[in-house]
């Protein structure tokens, strides 16, 4: 019995993407982008984010753009900085450890940033309820050890932890500003981040909405 003869259907050609929005610069002119400029609209991408009107877009820079940020997070953040801040992927040179501690890797990976693709802005970004400051605050309360490599970053978390023990209020939350407030003061002593202007925040859970740490 013969087989019966199939017609193959061609696929629909998908629709075009839309442009990426990205921070504007005026057509050649080759004014570079300002860090005053990059965290203005930073913020109002986090608006947008936090209002739930993002503009979602996934696709990546022209060729030849570099990013115009680098954001230092840490890895439970409970929103990657993309979405976070409604920008293009691409836009932002993401580097998260836990707690933002700095190792040289990171450093390494944040003057590429600075350096080689002429970022102007460097961001650190801690969180509430960071699980790096908690197992920090734990050990201090009880004397645990901490198992392997979880030690490092005890380590360098306990410095702002016991500098804000005293404080009234909420330990943890001194603990995660004084943190991510050196970690940002640690890169702008760093004569390597010279030409970038760097800034701490935090990101509210709750809200969605990033707060610029003094």
């Amino acid at each position: 019995m013969a087989t019966p003869h199939r017609t193959l259907r061609t696929p629909a050609a998908p629709a075009p993407r839309p442009p990426c929005p990205s921070l504007p610069v005026p057509p050649g002119t080759g004014e570079p982008r300002t860090a005053a400029a990059v965290l203005d609209e930073l913020l109002a991408g986090n608006a947008r984010y936090a209002r739930g009107r993002p503009r979602r877009h996934l696709c990546g820079l022209p060729a030849g753009r570099g990013p115009s940020a680098v954001v230092v997070g840490c890895v439970d953040a409970p929103v990657p900085p993309e979405l976070l801040f409604d920008q293009p992927l691409g836009e932002l040179l993401c580097s998260r450890t836990a707690g933002q501690v700095l190792d040289e890797a990171v450093l390494g990976a944040v003057q590429y940033g600075v350096q080689e693709l002429g970022a102007p802005l460097v961001l650190v970004l801690g969180h509430e309820r960071c699980a790096a400051v908690a197992a920090t605050l734990e050990r201090l309360r009880t004397g645990a050890p901490v198992p392997g490599h979880l030690e490092l970053l005890v380590d360098e978390i306990a410095p702002a932890a016991r500098r804000t023990r005293d404080r009234p209020g909420d330990w943890a939350e001194h603990t995660l500003r004084a943190h991510t407030a050196w970690v940002r003061d640690a890169i702008r002593a760093d004569p390597a981040f010279a030409a970038a202007h760097v800034v701490a925040a935090r990101l509210d859970a709750a809200s969605g909405l990033v707060s610029l740490l003094p």
